[in-house]
């Protein structure tokens, strides 16, 4: 029977009601046959060379998009797209947290019926309950509200979607029905759906999210098309889970496009016309998402002016019984305006990550000679931090290699490249004055080549250059079943006088490189050897200077 003629999407997965009280809730999932289910299947990966250990990946089968991050009674809440061995369809999974790094599984939350799947959605934390509004493949919209101290028992606002998918009448809707978010402005909720729509000169289809509004979460108006002004997403690209949430003194719009993965909007919330008017954009994955990138987001305020946001990352090679993870959670900030009067979206680890770490090691004042690649023989490992800052004294390039066998067999390469990303013309108008006159002065064209420029010209420059950050995962794994991903490179910008300051968290089959706060580059690695677990140090064409670097082996949150 197909999806179209069932009438009963009743879920297969056991589903429990729970008391009303934090202490009755606890007790009852020490005792729960889910509870004892899932805490069996996270033992059966135990020992999986490439399953993280301080990254969270759900207990059995497979998962996808993250959902509903939230904060409700001193704990963060985390959903995400389940496929439950018996029934893989999606449901909403659930796991909390009080530091947003040590996670406890719960009991599935929300399951399909009268929807045949429960796909993306978002959350809203009220005073006495949370609303999660999410999209019910085949009917439509819907939402479910929940009171409880653990968020365990979920009622779905009558029984039906609240924006369906299709008119009553079947006539044609001015809007199409997707993964929504939700948030509350006055006396009315608001919603996105997120979608697409054709583009108006190629006929090819761009990110669009749909606007509607209530006053009773039952009962939906529709809107107009809430985005203004994004001169950014790529064309054949769409708006796919949305979250749009106050970030500074600004807003940003946090979504999933099935071509190029996650990324923002940021700009203005226009609330006399309920329009969001896009100033500026940031990417979280460079490249497609498939393989090995970064997904979906899901996203909530931090309560201190920020967004912090968890992402699904896809696999790069079949893993049995498991597939994708969750990236670590991140804060993003805002920091004013860069030198061309884009916002500055500041990128950094949320959470305690700091409490997982054991084991340390620690180097300072290390010459990099030039063109010479050193193995740091005291720092090693597959679940490991780094940090550290390196004056590179204008080298071109600065390698940080992880995961390293001893023959350089496997390695993962991070590369930092100083003043080789774009170059935004309008900001070096002088520069060029200069060069030109030069040309006209008889110095000929090779006075265009920067090694000759003077300390004044490569500062002007150099204001108007952004850096790149790059992952190669090209050597990283000998396993003839795992699908390469071109180097994922994003840009960052660095002052002149800025040290280099990375962050680098390696956990078996994931790396997190985050760039002074600016910048956060991932992907997915899976060395084959087991003595993989080295790392090495190179300065290109000149020699750098590595001020301090930190090292922690960490530790299994599921321990």
């Amino acid at each position: 029977m197909s999806a179209a003629e069932r009438t009963d999407n009743t879920s297969l997965v056991p589903h429990y009601s729970f008391p009303g009280t934090l202490a009755e809730q606890e007790a009852a999932l020490e005792t729960n046959p889910l509870m004892q289910r899932l805490l069996a299947y996270r033992k059966r990966y135990q020992g999986d060379s490439h399953r993280p250990i301080y990254h969270y990946v759900n207990p059995e089968n497979t998962l996808n998009d993250p959902n509903g991050l939230c904060f409700w009674q001193d704990r963060w809440h985390l959903f995400y797209q389940a496929c439950p061995p018996e029934d893989p369809r999606q449901h909403w999974g659930h796991a909390i947290s009080d530091d947003l790094i040590h996670w406890q599984d719960l009991p599935y939350a929300i399951y399909p019926n009268p929807e045949e799947r429960c796909y993306s959605g978002a959350a809203l934390v009220e005073e006495d309950r949370v609303i999660a509004m999410y999209h019910g493949t085949t009917v439509g919209n819907m939402v479910a509200v929940s009171h409880d101290p653990l968020l365990l028992n979920w009622e779905k606002l009558t029984g039906a979607p609240v924006i369906p998918k299709a008119s009553a009448d079947g006539s044609p809707l001015p809007y199409r029905v997707f993964d929504p978010c939700i948030w509350k402005k006055g006396d009315h909720y608001y919603a996105l759906s997120g979608s697409i729509l054709p583009h108006a000169a190629s006929g090819r289809r761009t990110r669009a999210n749909f606007l509607f509004r209530s006053s009773s979460l039952v009962d939906w108006d529709y809107l107009h098309p809430f985005v203004e002004d994004d001169r950014f997403t790529l064309v054949g690209d769409d708006g796919a889970c949305p979250y749009f949430w106050p970030i500074g003194d600004r807003h940003i719009l946090l979504f999933y496009g099935h071509m190029s993965g996650g990324q923002a909007l940021l700009g203005d919330y226009d609330t006399e016309r309920d329009k969001f008017v896009v100033t500026s954009h940031h990417d979280f994955n460079f490249g497609a998402s498939e393989p090995g990138g970064v997904h979906a987001p899901s996203a909530t305020p931090d309560g201190k002016g920020g967004v912090n946001v968890i992402f699904n990352m896809n696999p790069a090679k079949p893993t049995e019984g498991w597939n994708q993870i969750m990236t670590l959670p991140r804060r993003l900030t805002l920091q004013g305006t860069d030198k061309i009067g884009r916002d500055t979206l500041l990128v950094e680890p949320a959470g305690d990550v700091e409490s997982l770490r054991r084991e340390h090691r620690q180097i300072t004042d290390l010459t990099l000679p030039a063109n010479q690649e050193i193995v740091l023989g005291s720092i090693r490992g597959n679940a490991i931090e780094l940090m550290m800052e390196i004056e590179d004294n204008d080298a071109p390039l600065i390698e940080l290699n992880v995961l390293r066998s001893p023959g350089s067999e496997e390695y993962t390469r991070i590369a930092f490249y100083r003043e080789r990303g774009f170059r935004y013309w309008e900001l070096s108008e002088s520069w060029m004055r200069d060069m030109l006159a030069a040309v006209n002065d008889g110095a000929g064209p090779g006075f265009f080549s920067s090694s000759l420029l003077s300390d004044e010209q490569r500062e002007k420059l150099a204001a108007a250059t952004y850096s790149l950050i790059s992952i190669d995962a090209s050597h990283a794994s000998l396993a003839p079943d795992v699908l390469s991903r071109a180097p994922e490179t994003g840009p960052v910008f660095l002052d002149r006088d800025e040290p280099l300051r990375l962050r680098v968290f390696v956990d078996k089959s994931v790396v997190e490189v985050f760039v002074n706060g600016k910048q956060c580059v991932a992907t997915r690695v899976y060395p084959e050897r087991e003595d993989s677990i080295g790392v090495s140090l190179r300065s290109q064409g000149q020699d750098a200077r590595v001020v301090s670097l930190e090292a922690w082996q960490m530790e299994n949150i599921y321990e």
